[in-house]
């Protein structure tokens, strides 16, 4: 499939030398303004380039497929590029030229995670049972995204099933697409424990952030179960929106789990992000989805109108510092969880203050009842997701089902949903298929998720996930998130990293995660790092990308979208990869 992709892509290649050689022979005029280049560009200035004339929609896809040539080897950030993208930017220049404008996304390159259904080009989830898998239906957010004009370029590399197949496959890993590598230090490990090929800066969670980073196109459609909207973000330097749980329809997307899988925008800006999310959420609810009555869209489906500077001047910000900024040791525990690297801290000291300066009221400490109370039964750092074969059925009392459970039930239903077209009629189908192409590349790392959620029974075992689900509910809601912020009477918690993707969604809350520069290689602790075996003598690791998290309540972002850009405002700490 790789091969095919970079023969496809050089053909765009070809042609620059060709359009070069045809302006040279052209009489010379002055220009007015220099030529325009989609590299950096924000989705705004892609706009107003293209009503003034100086670019099309043809020249931006065509400069993010010589783009994608030139680098896809080095990064591995496309699974697949669309052979409509030059033809369908083409008839959304006809359009624009007689008037005609679908949208915010009017002719601009967006790239979707494969587990997103496309029938334009095949949806994998990386997995090899899937390769060249054409869904016999689109999902619904594509829909959306057409009808705002958007020109769907590719569908980026992603961890195989949203990483609910095995324990210790590394972020950005599938059978189908090999491993993405993060332009902030595009280099593989070196290390012996962890040098199976693997990037030696990982890129963070099931969605890639790799060509969004690097300017391949405009922005990107991740999804989260648990952080991987949010932790790909801040490994390569994006804003991430991971939305409140139905706010975008899941129709369409391969599931890990519906009580928390969710679609979400990456880009390089908070006005980026904000205008895809609003593209992607629909006008009314999705009646392929009930969850997409949970939240009323704001008028027009327009977040830029809460773009707002100024936003922090008044914001009560709380900084649950247990487990999130500072080692605690949970009831019964012998050793402390959590906790930040000193690079770390002093990169979020920074970042309050800068929130004091803008005006904000910080609330330190607003510590998460669930985490420091010491009660065992309700202390949710005792109250893990059951995953892999040592939590498996009679080893797992004390950790959630809902995962397990979950993925069972609806990816069955997914893959009835393919009716005819589905490769494999189960997850125990799947499962077998697996096992039987080990010498093909399938299962690396082995299957033991996909293990451990074939064997709970969905009518045995549904009193227990109902009463998981209940218990992961009220920990991270009732008496989590929302009791500290009912109580100090927040706006959002402040959470370093993608730390807080976790508690937040269990509830399915929403957060905006924005860049805030970089720290050391050698970091750990709850926002993550590249602790663990030195580095060879001589290997000099580079400082990785570090983001700030703005987490709220459910049908919070209007106000999470406020707060993040004037954050990304007072700060513009997001720096371009150098490739």
């Amino acid at each position: 499939m790789k091969r095919l992709l970079l023969g496809f892509l050089a053909l765009a290649v070809a042609a620059a030398p060709l359009a070069r050689a045809q302006s040279r022979r052209a009489p010379q005029a002055p220009a007015p303004m220099p030529p325009f280049s989609i590299v950096e560009a924000t989705i705004p200035e892609m706009r107003a380039a293209m009503d003034a004339r100086r670019v099309t929609s043809r020249e931006l896809v065509r400069q993010c497929l010589v783009r994608i040539a030139t680098y896809e080897e080095r990064l591995n950030a496309a699974i697949a590029v669309s052979p409509r993208a030059l033809e369908e930017a083409e008839a959304l220049d006809r359009e624009r030229a007689e008037g005609r404008l679908r949208g915010p996304l009017h002719g601009v390159p967006i790239a979707l995670k494969d587990n997103i259904h496309t029938t334009s080009m095949p949806t994998t989830g990386g997995a090899l049972a899937f390769e060249g898998l054409v869904p016999p239906y689109e999902a619904t957010l594509v829909k959306h995204l057409r009808d705002a004009g958007a020109v769907i370029i590719a569908k980026t590399v992603m961890t195989e099933l949203a990483n609910w197949v095995a324990t210790g496959m590394p972020g950005n890993y599938s059978a189908l697409g090999g491993y993405g590598m993060n332009p902030y230090d595009p280099r593989r490990d070196p290390r012996e424990a962890t040098g199976d090929g693997r990037p030696v800066m990982g890129t963070g969670g099931s969605s890639s952030g790799i060509g969004t980073a690097a300017s391949f196109w405009a922005a990107s459609v991740g999804t989260e179960t648990s952080g991987s909207i949010l932790s790909p973000s801040n490994a390569t330097m994006l804003v991430g929106i991971k939305p409140t749980v139905g706010r975008i329809s899941r129709h369409g997307v391969i599931p890990i789990t519906a009580d928390q899988d969710t679609a979400g925008p990456m880009a390089r800006t908070v006005a980026d992000a904000a205008i895809l999310l609003g593209a992607l959420e629909g006008a009314a609810p999705d009646p392929n989805d009930p969850a997409t009555k949970a939240c009323a869209p704001p008028p027009g489906r327009d977040y830029t109108a809460f773009l707002n500077p100024r936003a922090l001047a008044g914001a009560r910000i709380g900084i649950p510092r247990a487990f999130f900024y500072d080692r605690t040791t949970p009831p019964g525990a012998s050793q402390p969880r959590g906790g930040l690297s000193d690079a770390q801290a002093a990169r979020m000291a920074e970042a309050i203050d800068i929130l004091r300066q803008q005006g904000a009221v910080i609330v330190d400490p607003a510590d998460i009842p669930s985490i420091v109370t010491p009660d065992r039964d309700r202390n949710i750092l005792l109250w893990p997701v059951c995953g892999g074969l040592d939590q498996a059925k009679g080893k797992d009392a004390d950790c959630s089902v809902v995962f397990k459970y979950g993925m069972k039930r609806d990816f069955n239903a997914w893959l009835a949903s393919l009716g005819d077209a589905a490769p494999v009629k189960s997850l125990g189908g799947l499962r077998v298929w697996n096992v039987a192409h080990q010498r093909a590349g399938a299962i690396k790392y082995g299957q033991a998720l996909l293990d451990v959620s074939d064997e709970m029974s969905l009518q045995g075992d549904r009193a227990r996930y109902q009463a998981d689900r209940e218990k992961d509910l009220r920990l991270s809601g009732a008496e989590g998130i929302d009791a500290v912020m009912k109580a100090e009477r927040l706006d959002a918690l402040l959470f370093p990293g993608s730390s807080g993707a976790s508690i937040a969604a269990k509830p399915g809350y929403p957060t905006v995660i924005v860049p805030f520069g970089f720290v050391d290689a050698a970091g750990g602790g709850a926002a993550g790092g590249r602790g663990g075996q030195d580095f060879p003598e001589g290997f000099q690791p580079k400082p990785s990308p570090f983001g700030v998290s703005f987490t709220g309540m459910a049908c919070s972002e209007p106000r999470l979208v406020a707060l993040a850009y004037a954050f990304e405002q007072a700060t513009k700490r997001r720096v371009p990869p150098g490739l």
